[in-house]
């Protein structure tokens, strides 16, 4: 670790740990009555955990939680109920939560016909002339299973420019009048890693991919991003209520770090949050505030909720879309994907990060864009030896890691990369993925149990607003690799599941070790933050499909209780 983060993370120990006057002083809370799962393997369930301020000082047995704590200490009754270390989400988006609250939501629509039904509802209530954008449909459940045009939303109206974007935020969809205050035309040419799907003559049919949906979404998210504070706000509230308390927050605005970090000094932001900015758009190019992170090093809030040490990349895109590249075309089609990295801006970038210091989180889906980030990296890590980094091991990600060939799961370990998987996305991509990579690349799919098996940590996410961003889907979809409903199916490969114990490390010191804050978090230990996660039941023993039938009850994140349940 260089000596600018060690001071600066001494400097913030002393702060949130030393001795203060003691009207400043917090009384000691115990936790109790309850059980509480601690995540160290020495000391793996206790009965009560003290804290002082903002960190724990003792964690065993009820009585000596007492006298450890002294008179006048606060208890919090945990009412039978189970509490774990915070549970973190290792990749999702605030600002995309938040704005999800605020929109057209078009989350669970189980057929197009319900799309255009929540569609007419929104128009009804809009104005003529004003824009509707809408977030959150996906077609792979749908009795359709095909992507909406522009003729099906200008079934429902012309008089408004609409978008919606898809679950993924990978696909877009445009009406004819949106296509027109867009600019797009059978004229205008597919941009550099995107496409504009076409019927026979040329014409647009609405629907936009990757950098071509990006022409889209920067338009229509202009006003909505006028509401920023309020949308990280409502993120914030909404993955509180849910029991998260970190998130890993991948790919804000230019100057979105600023903001993050002003509300959450001012209580609005409650979690802990891990930003990765945005390092390269494809049709903006480099992205200024990464420059500006790689300059001046990691950053963080008045008292460190907030990090900003990492650039989120994007090798390819969305098995959903057809976009995630792979090293052979798609079942039935001759198309392979789409690559959205240029190789000598990234190298660039990652060789500059690694002596800065700053983590490279690296979007990559299909077989052959996972490949060529491992070999990228590989290149990156060969022309800045150990010696010559800022941290000799840079940890940095694979985010999604969802296709692999075998013959590179080994490689995970082998580079020190950390794979930050999504459960949620087995248990949701399998019902389409088999028709687009047949049954023999499956073996490598949303391979958890091969990584682990082959020495590589997983920190777990949700992805959300792409999924619900509900914990209980995410840790039952790792044990159970069944859908929602208890179905699984050829292909599934149910070996590649996982423990209830490995589940319980990907979404808390996994994480927590891929954002090097295991010193902090993720374990129930003496010294540790006091970060929380209590569920209404036992998601360690319980039948899994109970597992999702379990609530948050109480959200605790530096000693203070963020969410309770009324």
């Amino acid at each position: 670790m260089p000596l600018f983060i060690k001071v600066l993370f001494a400097s913030l120990f002393l702060f949130s740990c030393g001795e203060a006057p003691d009207e400043a002083k917090t009384r000691a809370k115990i936790f109790l009555n309850g059980t509480i799962y601690t995540g160290d393997d020495a000391n793996p369930v206790v009965e009560a955990v003290v804290v002082v301020d903002n960190r724990i000082t003792f964690a065993g047995d009820e009585v000596e939680a007492r006298a450890s704590a002294g008179d006048g200490a606060e208890i919090v009754d945990l009412k039978a109920s189970f509490m774990y270390p915070g549970f973190t989400d290792g990749h999702a988006h605030l600002l995309g939560i938040g704005q999800r609250e605020m929109v057209l939501k078009l989350e669970g629509s189980l057929s197009l016909a319900e799309v255009l039904s929540r569609l007419k509802e929104a128009v009804e209530a809009t104005p003529p002339g004003q824009e509707i954008y809408g977030m959150g449909w996906i077609e792979t459940h749908w009795p359709e299973v095909r992507v909406p045009n522009r003729h099906d939303l200008d079934s429902v109206t012309t008089a408004h420019a609409v978008f919606l974007m898809r679950s993924d935020g990978h696909t877009g969809i445009a009406n004819t009048r949106a296509l027109e205050l867009l600019g797009i035309t059978r004229d205008t040419p597919d941009p550099a890693g995107g496409m504009i799907i076409r019927e026979e003559d040329g014409t647009p049919n609405g629907v936009l991919i990757d950098a071509a949906m990006e022409i889209g979404s920067f338009h229509f998210l202009a006003t909505l991003n006028q509401q920023r504070e309020a949308a990280y706000g409502k993120g914030s509230d909404f993955l509180g209520s849910h029991g998260w308390t970190t998130i890993h927050n991948m790919w804000h605005d230019y100057d979105d770090y600023a903001l993050i970090e002003r509300l959450a000094d001012e209580g609005k932001i409650k979690l802990r949050v891990y930003n990765s900015v945005q390092g390269f758009f494809t049709s903006k190019g480099v992205n200024p505030q990464a420059l500006d992170l790689l300059q001046n090093g990691p950053r963080q809030n008045t008292d460190g909720r907030v990090v900003t040490r990492a650039i989120k990349l994007y090798m390819d895109g969305s098995l959903g879309s057809r976009s995630a590249l792979l090293l052979e075309p798609y079942e039935g089609s001759d198309a392979s994907g789409l690559l959205l990295a240029d190789k000598d801006i990234y190298l660039e970038l990652m060789k500059k990060a690694l002596r800065a210091g700053i983590q490279i989180n690296t979007h990559a889906i299909g077989d052959g864009g996972n490949r060529l980030l491992l070999d990228w990296y590989e290149e990156a890590f060969a022309a800045v030896p150990a010696d010559q980094r800022a941290i000799a091991e840079p940890r940095w990600r694979d985010e999604h890691t969802q296709i692999l060939n075998l013959a590179d799961i080994p490689r995970f370990a082998e580079l020190g990369v950390i794979p930050s998987m999504q459960p949620s996305h087995a248990i949701g991509d399998l019902h389409f993925a088999p028709e687009r990579l047949g049954l023999e690349r499956l073996s490598g799919a949303y391979a958890w149990r091969l990584l682990i098996d082959a020495g590589a940590i997983i920190a777990g996410g949700t992805d959300a607003p792409v999924e619900r961003g509900d914990p209980r889907i995410e840790f039952y979809a790792a044990v159970a690799r069944k859908d929602l409903s208890g179905f699984s199916a050829e292909g599934w490969h149910p070996e590649l599941a996982v423990s209830r114990e490995e589940a319980l490390k990907m979404f808390t010191i996994w994480p927590a070790y891929a954002a090097f804050m295991e010193d902090d978090l993720g374990t129930i230990e003496v010294g540790k933050l006091a970060d929380f996660t209590v569920f209404s039941g036992d998601i360690m023993t319980i039948p899994e499909a109970e597992i999702l039938e379990v609530e948050a009850v109480m959200t605790v994140v530096d000693g203070k209780i963020i969410y309770r349940r009324d």
